[in-house]
């Protein structure tokens, strides 16, 4: 009796020789090859049937040799030396500014300045300086350091 659950084996083709197209790929390249491996031969086995004779020793023959010259270039004089003229000044007063009665210091119209002689460059000069957050309206606040222009630089 035979399983139910496995196939049964699968009929094998019948055998058929190789076409005779198939026969001449080996046969043609190993006939090519054959034929080139013949006329290498042959053209390396002619010079050394006809000549017999000893090889002769080599000849001393003329060269060319190119000599090439280069003059350095000549070396820069010395810069002169430079003179500095400093000025000493002596401050005899210091003035120093206050706030206008008015409750501070007023802000202009656009906003950049509060008319302080302080400037930072940005936010990283103001946080050396101690100086953030700034608001409108104090020495050293300015526009360019109130990206989301609200009245506050350097707070974030």
């Amino acid at each position: 009796m035979t399983n139910p659950y496995t196939a049964p084996p699968m009929p094998q083709p019948p055998f058929r020789p190789a076409p005779a197209w198939a026969r001449k790929r080996y046969v043609l390249p190993a006939l090519g090859l054959a034929f080139f491996l013949g006329i290498g031969a042959g053209a390396s086995g002619e010079d050394s049937k006809t000549s017999d004779a000893k090889p002769t020793a080599a000849s001393p023959r003329p060269t060319v040799t190119v000599t090439a010259t280069m003059t350095a270039p000549a070396e820069e004089p010395e810069p002169a030396p430079t003179v500095t003229a400093t000025k000493t000044v002596k401050v005899t007063r210091t003035v120093t500014a206050t706030p206008a009665a008015g409750g501070g210091a007023a802000s202009d119209d656009d906003g950049d300045s509060s008319g302080g002689d302080v400037y930072y460059a940005n936010c990283s000069e103001a946080r050396a300086a101690g100086a953030a957050p700034i608001h409108r309206g104090e020495p050293g606040y300015a526009s360019h350091l109130d990206r989301d222009n609200d009245g506050v630089g350097c707070d974030s």
